[in-house]
C-alpha cells in the first residue's frame, strides 16, 4: 500500500477511535508522507529513552563519557515496571553501554534514570534542539512522584520522531558509525507488539521503541520494507487495545505490495 493509500484508509479509523493521537509515515525512499496530529506533544512515556541514548553517544563521540565506564547499581537505584535491573543483587557492575542497551531493548526504567543521571538532562534538551526537535522535552526522571505530582511530564510528537529517526537512519544525527550503533540497539528490541506484531513473520524488521502508560500507547521507528519506512504512532487517553491493533494493522498493511 502506498502512502496515499494507507491515508486514505486509516485517517477514518483514526476519526472513529478519538483520544488524543499522532501519526506520521514517511517513505524514506520517495518521500512520500502521511501525518495526522503530528505536532501534538503527548507523554511521551519510554519513548524519551531514544533521546536519552542519542545523548550518551553524543557525549561519548566528544569525549565527555566512556561507554565502557564501569557502573555498580544501587539499591536505591532500582524502579518497578518495566526491565531487569530491579531483580539483579546490588553492586551488579555493567558498562554505560549495557545500561543503554537495556535501557532500550527492554525498556529498563532504573538504566534510564542511571544514564539521564550521567549524560544531563539539559544536555539531552540541548541536543534535542540541536537537531531541531523543538517540542520534545526531557523535563523529569521517570517515576519521580513528587514531580509527577506537579505535573511535569516529558513530552515526544509523531512528526518530531519521524524526524529524528530519519535523521538517525541517514547518518545525520551523531556520526554515520554511531547512527548505525544506534539503529542496530533499535533493531534488537525485544518489545514487539505493535508496529512488528504481523509483519515479523513477513521478514520485516522494526528498529523501534515503544511507551506505555495509562490510556498511553507508543511506538515509533523504521521499519525495513521494501523502501525503509518511518513510522511514528503516538497516542494518548485512547482505548489502548484498539489502538494497539490499528499500529499492528496499520504496519502490515504499509508492507503489503
Amino acid at each position: 500500500m502506498n502512502i496515499a493509500e494507507f491515508g486514505a484508509w486509516i485517517a477514518p479509523q483514526l476519526e472513529r477511535l478519538g483520544g488524543d493521537t499522532g501519526v506520521y509515515v514517511k517513505n524514506l525512499i520517495t518521500g512520500e508522507t502521511f501525518a495526522r496530529g503530528e505536532n501534538v506533544p503527548v507523554v511521551a512515556a519510554s519513548v524519551i529513552k531514544i533521546p536519552v541514548m542519542i545523548e550518551a553517544f553524543r557525549a561519548a563521540r566528544a569525549g565527555e563519557i566512556d561507554l565502557e565506564e564501569i557502573h555498580a547499581l544501587r539499591d536505591e537505584e532500582r524502579l518497578p515496571s518495566c526491565g531487569t535491573l530491579k531483580a539483579m543483587h546490588t553492586g551488579i557492575e555493567m558498562t554505560l553501554m549495557d545500561l543503554i542497551r537495556l535501557m532500550i531493548i527492554v525498556s529498563d526504567n532504573a538504566a534510564t534514570n542511571i544514564m539521564i543521571r550521567r549524560v544531563g538532562m539539559d544536555q539531552v534538551n540541548r541536543t534535542l534542539r540541536s537537531l531541531g526537535l523543538e517540542k520534545t522535552t526531557l523535563n523529569r526522571l521517570l517515576f519521580d512522584r513528587e514531580a509527577s505530582k506537579k505535573g511535569i511530564c516529558n513530552y515526544i510528537t509523531a512528526g518530531e520522531m519521524g524526524l529524528l529517526l530519519e535523521k538517525l537512519w541517514r547518518g545525520e544525527v551523531v556520526s554515520p558509525e554511531a547512527d548505525a550503533q544506534m539503529m542496530e540497539i533499535l533493531l534488537d528490541q525485544r518489545l514487539n507488539g505493535k508496529l512488528p506484531f504481523f509483519i515479523d513473520s513477513m521478514g520485516i524488521d522494526v528498529a523501534h521503541k515503544t511507551g506505555e502508560d495509562d490510556g498511553i500507547s507508543h511506538d515509533v521507528g523504521v521499519i525495513f520494507a521494501r523502501e525503509p519506512i518511518v513510522c511514528c504512532f503516538v497516542g494518548e487517553h485512547v482505548d489502548v487495545p484498539l489502538y494497539e491493533r490499528l499500529m499492528q494493522d496499520a504496519a502490515k498493511a504499509l508492507c503489503e505490495e
